[in-house]
């Protein structure tokens, strides 16, 4: 009865070659998960912190289509991705140039929006949590409209118009706070604010 035993070893080598090959994706994730972290650190160290600032200046109006936005544009698509955010203006890179990247949805390619002009419906609006990649961990609550028309051009300096709602128009809303040197901290109620700044305030380190 050899060959009965034979097969009975044989599926004990495939069991341990399934849990083999469960182990080996569970550290593949884990890898995975620390090069995603790694990789948002580099990426936010390399983003305005509050209080810099640059975050609280009011960027100008573009007049010059050129190399120089294209390379800026192409490295804010890369900040934002690699920080695992959904926008970021140029002013979070402390440049003074009206322009933004944001992802309107999984599903669709990052735009960038230069010189940016919203139309709000005020008719709607909704109070929701937002944070930043400016103010580290923290999110308050933020008031704004639901549904928004921005209008401005994109890098090569073609007129772009679009409609949105949702999370894209917050996330558009957002970003051109902060061209204007707005932040979240200024458009949440009194109490998240202090919690907010709170929370921001350099923590005493003990020699």
């Amino acid at each position: 009865m050899a060959h009965e035993h034979d097969h009975e070893h044989d599926h004990e080598h495939d069991h341990d070659h399934d849990h083999d090959h469960e182990v080996d994706e569970e550290a593949v994730a884990r890898h995975l998960e620390g090069e995603r972290a790694y990789m948002r650190r580099q990426a936010l160290a390399q983003i305005r912190q509050y209080p810099d600032v640059a975050l609280r200046m009011r960027a100008r109006e573009i007049t010059e289509f050129d190399e120089f936005l294209v390379q800026l544009v192409e490295r804010m698509f890369e900040l934002m991705h690699d920080a695992q955010g959904v926008g970021l203006a140029a002013t979070q890179l402390g440049v003074l140039q009206r322009v933004f990247v944001f992802a309107p949805d999984e599903e669709s390619a990052p735009r960038a929006i230069v010189n940016p002009r919203l139309t709000l419906d005020e008719r709607d609006k909704l109070v929701e949590e937002e944070g930043c990649l400016s103010l580290r961990e923290v999110r308050v609550p933020v008031e704004r409209a639901t549904r928004v028309v921005v209008e401005g051009q994109d890098p090569n300096g073609d007129d772009v118009r679009l409609e949105l709602d949702g999370l894209a128009a917050r996330v558009v809303q957002h970003e051109t706070d902060h061209l204007d040197g707005v932040l979240i901290i200024d458009r949440t109620d009194a109490e998240s604010r202090k919690q907010a700044i709170g929370e921001l305030r350099p923590q005493p380190s003990l020699v």
